[in-house]
């Protein structure tokens, strides 16, 4: 018999109803659930004739993450310090334009700040790691320093500058490699207790654009993140550390990205906060007809905000403040 995976219809609408359970604790809710088989999908059942242990995955509270409640959706702040990022390479690689931009994130709502020294972009070179830290070493000591009070994310695949991201001040992890690129990424987690985001990528970023292919790619993300997890709890890192992201854009055409968000609620069945990053990403600009990557804004928070109906509790993205606004008028209306 072929695995079966239970995918949960999540909803907003005020009026739950009367079996419904809180989807991963939050503002969603659900009451049916999917059945999805490879090769076949469309049976919906209710919640009462899903496995225990499967709505116990799906309905149990996230734990915090840096000390960020999930009870709530939240945006992680993009800074590249980099001279070569898809979308605004260059414009934050020195150090005062990189902390006037993250203070403003800041002061702007974001509930984390994500800081990255290596493009992951399609066909991105390889960055080694002395000139990674070198290059957000400066920028993660002097926010420390400054006191800020929002949690750090370093976004990084290398054991090495992760460490020192921590030493500086960093509090959460962030691998788009899943600790695939560096098997020393989960005894770092496991010794700093720091959250730690599994990411999916099939390929790495010089190559993943080229030739993307899958059986079913949401099943087959699905499985991947499951193998990470289990792949990290056997290096005895804690499931509480544990963040996962599907990676969109990461080795995945456009109709993979699409079929990614529209069963987003899915990888609730994993049991741990989803992180998605959608912003500016090059199907946003194709699906909305923009080729300026900073022209995506609209569209980017309208993925979001479609993540954000399926219970995803951290959207990661470019324009803080008006996404920040777009969140305040979403909650609004289906509060």
């Amino acid at each position: 018999m072929s695995k079966i995976y239970y995918r949960p219809i999540a909803q907003t609408d005020a009026a739950w109803s009367r079996t419904a359970l809180p989807l991963a604790g939050g503002w969603c809710w659900f009451d049916r659930l999917e059945i999805m088989e490879r090769g076949r999908r469309g049976e919906r059942i209710a919640v009462s004739e899903a496995p225990e242990e499967v709505i116990e995955a799906l309905s149990s509270s996230r734990t915090e993450v840096a000390g960020v409640s999930m009870a709530k959706p939240r945006l992680m702040g993009i800074l590249n310090v980099t001279p070569d990022s898809f979308s605004d390479g260059g414009k934050f690689a020195e150090k005062d334009a990189a902390l006037i931009h993250a203070t403003q994130m800041a002061t702007d709502g974001a509930d984390f700040l994500d800081i990255g020294g290596e493009s992951t972009r399609p066909g991105a070179n390889f960055v080694p790691s002395e000139e990674e830290m070198h290059r957000v070493g400066p920028v993660i000591r002097a926010l420390s320093a400054g006191g800020l009070a929002t949690p750090l994310s370093i976004d990084t695949r290398k054991s090495q500058v992760a460490d020192v991201a921590l030493k500086d001040g960093a509090a959460m992890l962030n691998d788009v490699s899943a600790g695939t690129y560096d098997e020393n990424m989960f005894e770092l987690a496991k010794n700093s207790r720091a959250p730690l985001c599994l990411m999916h990528a099939q390929g790495d970023p010089k190559t993943m654009q080229e030739n993307p292919t899958y059986d079913d790619v949401v099943l087959d993300v699905y499985d991947f993140l499951a193998a990470r997890i289990k792949a990290a709890m056997e290096a005895r890192v804690n499931a509480s550390q544990l963040v996962i992201d599907p990676g969109l854009g990461f080795g995945k055409t456009q109709e993979h990205n699409l079929a990614i968000v529209k069963g987003l609620s899915l990888f609730h069945g994993l049991g741990c906060p989803i992180l998605m990053g959608a912003s500016r990403k090059r199907f946003i600009g194709t699906i909305g007809q923009e080729d300026a990557a900073e022209l995506r804004g609209p569209g980017s928070m309208a993925v979001g905000l479609a993540a954000i109906a399926q219970g995803v509790q951290i959207t990661r993205v470019h324009d803080l403040k008006e996404t920040k606004q777009a969140l305040r008028l979403w909650r609004a209306v289906t509060g």
